[in-house]
C-alpha cells in the first residue's frame, strides 16, 4: 500500500469534500477512462481501476475515516485491498453505473453477497446492575432463513428457474452508440432467477420473522446511553453475505440514594450537630452494603467527604471511583427544657469566649498605638 497514490488526489478533491463532490468527480473520471471508450489503452485501464478504488473507499464513511487517520495502512484490517479487474469493479458497484450514466459496461453483473441489516434493542437496567454488571437473556424479533424451503424461497421439491426475460443475466441490454446500454431486468429484479412455485411458508421470501433468545453479558460500569455490540446477531445477509450486528442501548434507572458522576457516586447523609462537633463513627450505605465511616470533629454543614474506591468501576481501566458524601447537619427540634438550658449554657460560654478574644484584640491594638 506504500506506493499507492492519495485517493483525494486521484479524484481531484479536497479532504473536506462532500459525498456529492466525491460522486461527481468520480463520474467525470470514470467517463474519461471508461474501458469501452479507451479500448486497449493500458494507462486508461489503470486510471479507471485507480479511480474506482478511491471512490470505493471515500464513499464509505467508515473506510474514509480510517483512511483519513491512518492512510492506506488503516484499510488493511477492513479486508479491502483494491479491485482485481473490471468485473470486480462493476459487480461491486452494482447499479452505480446506471445511476451515473444510465448504462453499464456491457458486462454481465454478478449478484453480490450483501451484509444483513443491524438491529437495535433498548434495555432498561437498574442502577446497581449497571454498576456491577450482569448476564441476562433478551428476546429479539428478527428475520431468519425459512426452515420449510431452507431459504431458497421455492416450494420444497421445486427450484428457482432461469429468468426468461434476461436469460439469467439479470439485465436487459440495448445498443446506444458505442455503448451497450443495460438496465435491471424487471422480471427478476436483477437476480437472474425467478421463483415460479413460491414456498407457502415464507411466500417466496426465503425468510420468516422469528423471536430469538440472545445472551447479553453487561460489563460493570456501563452508563446511561452506553451501547453494546453483539456481532452477527442482526438480520441475515443475502446471497451468502454475513448477518448484521445487534446493538443494545442501555438506559439506567435512577437510584433513591445514589447519584452518579462518571465513576463516582454521590450521596447525602444527615448527622446531628453534636456528631458534627464531637465527631462520631456511623454506618454509611455504599454500593456493596453498609460500611463504618468516621465523622471528623468539627465537620461543617455541606462539607464534602470522600470514601476512596467505593464508586463504580471504569469500563476502560476497571479502577473504581469514589463515594462522595455531602454532610447535612440536622437542627434539633422539640427540645426539652433541660436541653434548652444546656444549649443556652453552651451559647453563653461561646459568647464569653468570643468577648474575651475580642477584648484581647483591642488590647493589642491599643498597645501598638501607644508604641
Amino acid at each position: 500500500m506504500a506506493n499507492k497514490r492519495d485517493y483525494y488526489e486521484i479524484l481531484g478533491i479536497s479532504r473536506t469534500a462532500t459525498d456529492g463532490e466525491i460522486k461527481a468527480n468520480y463520474r467525470k473520471l470514470a467517463m474519461k477512462y471508461h474501458p469501452d471508450k479507451n479500448p486497449g489503452d493500458k494507462t486508461a485501464e489503470e486510471k479507471f481501476k485507480e479511480g474506482a478504488e478511491a471512490y470505493e473507499v471515500l464513499r464509505d464513511p467508515q473506510k474514509r475515516s480510517l483512511y483519513d487517520q491512518y492512510g492506506h495502512q488503516g484499510l488493511e484490517g477492513t479486508g479491502f485491498s483494491g479491485f482485481g479487474g473490471f468485473d470486480d469493479i462493476f459487480s461491486s458497484f452494482g447499479d452505480i453505473f446506471e445511476d451515473f450514466f444510465g448504462f453499464n459496461t456491457g458486462r454481465r453483473t454478478r449478484s453480490r453477497a450483501n451484509r444483513g441489516s443491524d438491529l437495535r434493542y433498548d434495555m432498561k437496567l437498574s442502577f446497581m446492575d449497571a454498576a456491577f454488571g450482569k448476564e441476562t437473556e433478551i428476546s429479539v424479533d428478527k428475520m431468519s432463513g425459512c426452515p420449510e424451503c431452507n431459504g431458497t424461497g421455492s416450494e420444497p421439491g421445486t427450484y428457482p428457474e432461469t429468468c426468461r426475460q434476461c436469460g439469467g443475466i439479470g439485465q436487459i441490454s440495448r445498443s446506444q452508440g458505442f455503448f451497450t446500454v443495460r438496465t435491471t431486468c424487471p422480471g427478476c429484479r436483477g437476480a437472474g432467477q425467478a421463483i415460479t412455485h413460491p414456498c407457502p411458508e415464507c411466500r417466496g421470501m426465503g425468510k420468516i420473522r422469528t423471536t430469538k433468545k440472545v445472551s447479553v453479558k453487561i460489563p460493570g460500569g456501563v452508563d446511561n446511553g452506553s451501547r453494546l455490540r453483539l456481532t452477527e446477531e442482526g438480520e441475515p445477509g443475502t446471497m451468502g453475505g454475513p448477518p448484521g450486528d445487534l446493538y443494545v442501548f442501555i438506559h439506567v434507572e435512577p437510584h433513591d440514594f445514589f447519584q452518579r458522576n462518571g465513576t463516582d457516586v454521590i450521596c447525602q447523609i444527615s448527622i446531628s450537630f453534636v456528631q458534627a462537633a464531637l465527631g462520631d463513627k456511623i454506618k454509611v450505605p455504599t454500593l456493596e452494603g453498609e460500611k463504618l465511616f468516621e465523622i471528623p470533629k468539627g465537620t461543617q454543614a455541606g462539607e464534602i467527604i470522600r470514601m476512596r474506591g467505593e464508586g463504580i468501576p471504569s469500563l476502560r481501566t476497571g479502577d473504581k471511583g469514589d463515594q462522595i458524601i455531602q454532610v447535612m447537619v440536622k437542627t434539633p427540634t422539640n427540645l426539652s427544657k433541660k436541653q434548652e438550658e444546656l444549649l443556652q449554657e453552651f451559647e453563653n460560654a461561646e459568647a464569653k469566649k468570643f468577648r474575651s478574644k475580642l477584648k484581647n484584640i483591642f488590647k493589642g491594638d491599643r498597645a501598638q498605638a501607644a508604641n
